[in-house]
């Protein structure tokens, strides 16, 4: 659903228009987060690709995968970038200016976006540590992960996409960029983040690109959400350790943003069924 824009908000997204240089409130911003499409709400640009550039608008060095457009613009010298979900206008983006490592400047009018704190986001907790892994389908894992020891919760639900509160349909189009994932919510002084990464290469296979078992698509990938620094470099040890013992592992290791939870009918799926996953299974490889 599309926000109702205010007149100069409706100037620079609808219109194509321009703020002022140094004009938008998210020029100096520095506070970690994520920044959303005024418009639509999707999820367009992560707090760690901004940068100082002195243009005068909000620079970004990448894009949340699929978020953003890039079209001639209509002076056909520059290439306009707009929201890959509701086509609202952002701004520009140059290359071949030497700014940072990716050699890109997405250049974004600040009233083009909404931003949203990292403390706002739902993906820690403040009593415990929070874990996402995506593995397939996700009733699966929530239910391998949820026998656990020191596991308090699990939630199904999305990760990784463009599209601001996404729906099961949505996602299973594979156009979104959502994994199905879980979240799970644990308590370190009983159970550490490692041997709960460790379980999760053991349930699924993270050989198998593009799916798990007979599901298949995008949204089935095999992918670890990391929240912290930390559990980064533990995925990656893990990751290399299988490499080392011959497999080749395609799980991707992403950092973590908005968590989007599924519906209640895809929570605790098998215990209410009353039955056994049908494509997840325990494997030892460690």
């Amino acid at each position: 659903m599309l926000k109702e824009l205010t007149p100069f908000e409706k100037f620079v997204i609808q219109d194509k228009g321009t703020e002022l240089p140094f004009s938008g409130e998210y020029v100096r911003n520095k506070a970690k987060g994520i920044y959303l499409c005024r418009q639509c709400g999707a999820a367009l640009y992560r707090s760690e690709d901004k940068f100082e550039s002195s243009c005068g608008w909000p620079s970004f060095d990448s894009e949340i995968p699929g978020a953003v457009k890039r079209s001639p613009d209509a002076d056909g010298l520059r290439t306009e970038i707009i929201c890959a979900a509701c086509g609202g206008h952002l701004g520009h983006v140059f290359t071949g200016e030497g700014h940072t490592d990716k050699n890109t400047r997405h250049c974004v009018n600040s009233i083009s976006m909404q931003f949203v704190p990292e403390e706002n986001q739902t993906v820690t907790k403040a009593d415990g540590e929070t874990a996402v892994f995506g593995g397939g389908c996700f009733w699966g894992v929530e239910y391998m992960m949820m026998k656990e020891p020191g596991v308090a919760s699990v939630q199904s639900g999305y990760m990784g996409g463009h599209l601001r509160q996404p729906c099961y349909e949505q996602v299973c189009t594979g156009k979104t960029g959502h994994a199905e994932v879980v979240k799970v919510e644990f308590d370190p002084a009983a159970v550490s983040y490692e041997k709960l990464a460790r379980l999760f290469f053991e349930i699924h296979d993270p050989t198998q690109e593009g799916g798990q078992g007979p599901d298949t698509g995008d949204q089935y990938r095999s992918v670890i959400f990391y929240t912290n620094d930390e559990q980064k470099q533990t995925a990656e040890k893990l990751v290399r350790e299988l490499k080392d013992r011959g497999y080749r592992v395609v799980t991707s290791i992403e950092p973590a943003h908005t968590f989007w939870k599924a519906e209640d009918y895809h929570q605790n799926y098998y215990e209410n069924k009353g039955t056994t996953p049908y494509c997840h299974a325990y494997t030892k490889r460690f």
